[in-house]
């Protein structure tokens, strides 16, 4: 079994700043993309930024130049360093990797999200 679980998340002031984690654990064999999703009351569930496994990196317009993605593969986490926040960034954030496990083939996994909440 793989389990994928964000933290970081929580309440700030517009202007500040949040780093998000994403650990993954269990029977990993490697990791291949790994991503930030997330999903506001009554919206769809958007791309925040995703990273490949050679670093490569790719941002939604709304948060470039705000937004850092990052991974440490040694300890198959994964980041994402906000700043400058908004409230329209006011959303639950998810984390989403793409890992092959020992002797099966790659999956999607999503991790369970975390609040992350903009306000005055």
């Amino acid at each position: 079994q793989v389990q994928l679980v964000e933290s970081g998340g929580g309440l700030v002031q517009p202007g500040g700043s949040l780093r998000l984690s994403c650990a993954a654990s269990g029977s990993i064999f490697s990791i291949n993309d790994m991503g930030w999703y997330r999903q506001a009351p009554g919206k769809q569930r958007d791309l925040v930024a995703t990273i490949t496994s050679r670093g490569t990196t790719n941002y939604a317009d709304s948060v470039k130049g705000r937004f850092t993605i990052s991974r440490d593969d040694a300890k198959n986490t994964m980041y994402l360093q906000m700043n400058s926040l908004k409230p329209e960034d006011t959303a639950v954030y998810y984390c989403n990797a793409e890992i092959i496990r020992f002797y099966y083939p790659q999956e999607v996994y999503w991790g369970q999200g975390t609040q992350v909440t903009v306000f005055s």
